[in-house]
């Protein structure tokens, strides 16, 4: 059947005896409304490809109006007549992969084998960017849907849209290396928001405030942070300290490669202080997996806690920053300090001559603990010496 199509003949047309029929336009010669015994109807066109009739489906009729209808109808025939073939495209584009499936394939996959923050990551993909791009294909995601994401966000939260912008050029190319695009999107995106690298230190008075703070809290907790001041490490290598890990006889503390940051063991000497504190909290009945700190390592805990220090502008990390800074002042070798907060080390070498600073890593932590010691008593600081250090190397 062949008729010209208006609004009011799509809306009244009717299957005939009870079979489904096909409406053809004269005014887009090709574009087909498909009506079935149920009453539903749908958009189709038809059109030839390399000699061939091929049938392409529009979409429903109650959703697509007939003058939206008649301009996709036209560009599949505009593709057609150029050598495409629509119908085959769109069902290509069908089983290509989504961003809905990409995500979880790139967390799993990828982001938790070599990401200690992927948890991190896969909320800031699931919350921030798969709303905005739910359902589309891998493959059809530009350069600017990009970065008009990342620059929306910026408008409220710059900081996340940096690391938005680096989750994403992971996430691309891992798709890349999967063969499932041929070049990422992200290539030539920058972050959209300036970062500075943070350089805050307590001062003497905020030092002792936080630790005066930290023996009203839970016990492990109130331990973890004075451990993170007094030894130097991170957050996580402090919360993953095991029995197992610390002898507590020799003084010395072991983070397992899997643990430390760099995926390189790491010896830290512990001071007679630190050794007294781990002592108070080592329960009779402890075993050696056990860890150190169980109950006050979740990031929620820590965060409430930092909020009652009454101290402006903290973060954990700052006591990792201060303890430096203060070894620093004092005299320690900044290379001692390198190797006492185990930074990234390049070179042949750098594995094999990691032991051999354990004495010196061992005196400087010594005298941040009798400069500690000081700063909490508020002693006269001129009784602490600065620090002897040895040109021997």
């Amino acid at each position: 059947m062949r008729k010209r199509l208006t609004a009011r003949s799509v809306e009244s047309a009717k299957a005939v005896n009870g079979q489904r029929i096909d409406v053809f336009d004269t005014t887009v010669p090709g574009l087909a409304l498909r009506v079935s015994p149920s009453g539903s109807k749908s958009w189709a066109v038809l059109f030839r490809s390399r000699g061939r009739l091929r049938r392409l489906t529009i979409g429903d009729a109650k959703t697509i109006g007939l003058a939206d209808a008649r301009e996709e109808a036209r560009e599949a025939i505009r593709a057609a007549a150029k050598g495409g073939d629509p119908a085959t495209e769109k069902k290509r584009r069908r089983s290509a992969q989504t961003i809905d499936d990409l995500i979880p394939d790139f967390i799993e996959r990828y982001a938790k084998k070599r990401n200690r923050s992927w948890k991190h990551t896969e909320w800031l993909l699931r919350t921030r960017v798969l709303p905005k791009w739910r359902g589309r294909a891998v493959e059809d995601i530009t350069r600017r849907d990009v970065r008009v994401l990342v620059e929306k966000m910026a408008e409220r939260a710059p900081i996340l849209a940096n690391r938005a912008v680096a989750a994403l050029s992971k996430m691309f190319r891992f798709a890349l290396d999967d063969d499932l695009i041929a070049a990422s999107p992200v290539v030539g995106v920058s972050r959209p928001s300036p970062e500075h690298a943070r350089d805050r230190v307590l001062t003497a008075d905020e030092i002792r405030k936080l630790w005066a703070k930290s023996d009203g809290l839970k016990p492990t907790l109130g331990v973890f942070v004075k451990l993170r001041l007094m030894t130097a490490q991170r957050g996580i290598e402090v919360a993953s300290m095991r029995w197992q890990d610390v002898d507590l006889t020799t003084g010395w503390w072991t983070i397992p490669a899997n643990v430390s940051k760099n995926k390189l063991q790491h010896r830290v000497p512990l001071a007679p202080t630190v050794v007294a504190l781990l002592k108070t909290v080592r329960p009779a009945d402890a075993t050696a997996s056990d860890y150190v700190l169980a109950g006050g390592r979740g990031k929620r805990q820590q965060s409430e806690a930092a909020a009652t220090f009454g101290v402006k502008d903290f973060r954990g990390h700052d006591l990792r920053r201060t303890a430096a800074s203060f070894m620093a002042s004092g005299g320690v070798p900044r290379l001692t300090i390198s190797k006492i907060l185990n930074h990234v080390e390049t070179g042949v070498t750098a594995v094999y001559d990691r032991h051999s600073y354990d004495a010196e890593k061992k005196a400087a932590l010594d005298w941040w603990a009798l400069k500690l010691t000081a700063i909490l008593e508020n002693t006269d600081a001129g009784k602490v010496l600065p620090f002897a250090r040895s040109d021997a190397r």
